[in-house]
């Protein structure tokens, strides 16, 4: 699992809005994962997981899952077109 902190709408650092990003390798339990937001204590951490040639991704708030978020969703997004 790597873990990153991205701000989005902005390419200056520490502006624009952050959001943790959480590149998986396998499967975490939802108890897990909440625990990392809460750790990140950013408004919203986006875990991305590849499962086949898919990537599903689920989104955390400090106190609960979200269905959706776009600034963690736009920050998933720039972290795998970097990383590959």
């Amino acid at each position: 699992m790597t873990i990153y902190q991205v701000d989005s709408f902005t390419n200056v650092r520490f502006k624009g809005n952050p959001a943790g990003v959480v590149i998986l390798e396998k499967k975490l339990p939802v108890e897990s994962m909440q625990n990392i937001a809460l750790e990140m204590n950013v408004s919203e951490t986006a875990f991305a997981r590849l499962v086949k040639d898919r990537y599903f991704i689920r989104f955390f708030t400090p106190s609960n899952e979200v269905p959706i978020c776009g600034h963690a969703t736009l920050a998933a997004a720039h972290i795998l077109y970097e990383v590959g």
